[in-house]
């Protein structure tokens, strides 16, 4: 059986490789975005903002799927290299509110560390995804290697945590039960 954690986290994977072939990426994003989804849907209750999760990751995958089309990305960054940041506002998002969301739940089971690392790298999404603003708006060029640099590396820490924690009881990992005795046969 999947771990929530495990689905989001290998959705995640398949949102950020891209293995392309004829321009079109093989490793669609909008099938990450369905394994995010289904993840974020079987996690335990009570899950902060699940309903936010859930409608971040839908306006995620329904983006990837129209950037999925080869003509529509390199138009968002022909007319404005920013617009291809705002595309990925929801992703942003939704992976600022999960560890958020997760962090909350690691807090209410006692289990502090993985509150602690997930509550930095929501920070550190924060601050990334902030950090176009910069680099597009005030035109500080500099930081644009900068800012893919550390977006990526926030999205493979998530991953890595996603992982790392998916076994967690707070996180929706089945437990193990105590086996039945059955009778033995005649």
């Amino acid at each position: 059986m999947v771990k929530p954690l495990q689905s989001v986290g290998m959705g995640l994977v398949i949102v950020v490789l891209t293995a392309k072939f004829n321009g079109y990426d093989a490793l669609p994003d909008p099938l990450g975005w369905l394994l995010v989804l289904a993840g974020v849907h079987a996690l335990p209750e009570p899950l902060a903002q699940r309903g936010t999760l859930l409608t971040l990751a839908g306006l995620a995958g329904a983006v990837s799927v129209a950037v999925w089309i080869p003509s529509v990305t390199d138009a968002l960054y022909d007319a404005d290299p920013s617009l291809g940041w705002a595309a990925n506002l929801p992703q942003i998002g939704f992976t600022a509110v999960l560890c958020h969301a997760l962090a909350v739940l690691a807090t209410e089971a006692g289990d502090q560390r993985p509150a602690r690392w997930l509550r930095v790298n929501r920070t550190f999404v924060i601050a990334v995804g902030l950090l176009p603003i910069l680099v597009f708006g005030a035109g500080v060029e500099s930081l644009e290697v900068t800012s893919y640099v550390l977006a990526g590396a926030s999205v493979l820490m998530l991953i890595w945590l996603l992982f790392s924690y998916a076994s967690r009881p707070w996180a929706g990992a089945p437990t193990a039960e105590a086996p039945t005795e059955r009778p033995l046969a005649s």
